[in-house]
């Protein structure tokens, strides 16, 4: 039995035993942004960095939405949403070239085309095997692709001619990860076996133009923020990429703030979200005040804003930067919910 020594009024929580409602998780983050890699627009449930890197590639430079999620997850977040924007012709596609036969004879076979842009692309590799034994015509083939060494995809019994079996009929129908185009130097006449490492997308991942559109995106459409109105369960709303976008450049100070006002706007009509919304870079205690209040004039009870920047260490140029605090907040907000309720 407790002790009061002083005069006051005190809470003491009683166990009673089984509750006939149990509590639900009311912590799933949304994170809309820049990644290496993954689907378009397509919100996408991760529970773990292990999961985010497999969909959507590790840090990228000119993004900050791996090290929004990778602060969540580090933080005590679980459950997550991923929604990756952009404009995927801006990055480079990963190619190559099957060829036939060797020296002055060799001739192109098939033309490959990795269907993620970016350095995903330049781990694939293709590899071409005639089919042999009895019965086996000189035009049917199997088609073996593979990620970093791993088999990914099998092809059996594909043909080089028309018809029902013709490879790239086959393969663009139904392969997640590459495209075949025909040969413009003719039809191949014999297969035979080769491979082919696609190479060539290395480059930047980061789309060279983005609007505020891409972020809020439309919900008939499915695309940005538009997109999770299907989502029920999801209760905060993260856009880190949206202050990665305004330091490039790429939109203003007026564009940022529509932004964040569209985040704003679907919280609000959701009814059951909250917008976690980051300030822009280096503002000291003043500014940001003058920036909440004046500035941008936010209003809503449906969104929070935090500040400062966080210092963390980036793996890509080994050194600390600051990135904004809304990833990390929304960890400690799942943290809280998932051991507090």
């Amino acid at each position: 039995m407790p002790q009061y020594l002083t005069p006051g009024v005190y809470v003491e929580e009683v166990d009673s035993g089984s509750r006939p409602i149990e509590g639900v998780a009311t912590a799933v983050a949304a994170f809309v942004g820049l990644a290496k890699s993954g689907p378009l627009n397509e919100p996408t449930l991760v529970t773990n960095w292990t999961q985010f890197v497999t969909s959507f590639g590790d840090f990228m430079e000119g993004s900050y939405l791996a090290h929004a999620v990778y602060g969540y997850f580090m933080n005590g977040g679980g459950v997550a949403y991923i929604v990756r924007i952009g404009n995927e012709g801006d990055s480079p596609i990963a190619q190559g070239e099957l060829t036939t036969g060797s020296g002055n004879a060799k001739k192109a076979a098939y033309k490959i085309e990795a269907l993620e842009s970016g350095d995903s692309g330049d781990k694939l590799s293709v590899e071409m095997e005639p089919k042999t034994g009895e019965g086996a015509s000189d035009d049917a083939f199997k088609l073996t692709v593979k990620r970093d060494g791993k088999v990914e995809e099998t092809y059996e019994d594909l043909s080089t001619k028309p018809g029902a079996k013709n490879a790239v009929k086959v393969v663009n129908a139904t392969s997640k990860l590459i495209k075949l185009a025909e040969p413009t130097t003719g039809a191949i006449e014999k297969v035979a076996k080769a491979t082919v490492s696609l190479g060539g997308g290395g480059g930047s991942s980061r789309p060279a133009r983005l609007e505020p559109a891409d972020f809020i995106g439309d919900a008939a459409a499915r695309t940005g923020l538009g997109g999770l109105e299907a989502y029920d369960e999801v209760t905060m709303i993260i856009v880190p990429d949206a202050m990665s976008a305004y330091e490039a450049g790429t939109i203003d100070l007026e564009q940022l703030k529509a932004v964040q006002l569209g985040i704003i706007t679907h919280c609000e009509l959701m009814g059951n979200r909250v917008a976690i919304l980051d300030p822009p870079k280096g503002y000291n205690a003043q500014l940001i005040k003058d920036w909440r209040m004046e500035g941008a004039g936010y209003d809503s009870k449906q969104a929070t804003l935090y500040w400062p920047w966080i210092k963390v260490s980036d793996p890509l140029s080994g050194k600390n930067i600051f990135v904004p605090p809304s990833g990390h907040v929304a960890g400690v907000w799942a943290n809280t919910d998932n051991t507090r309720g």
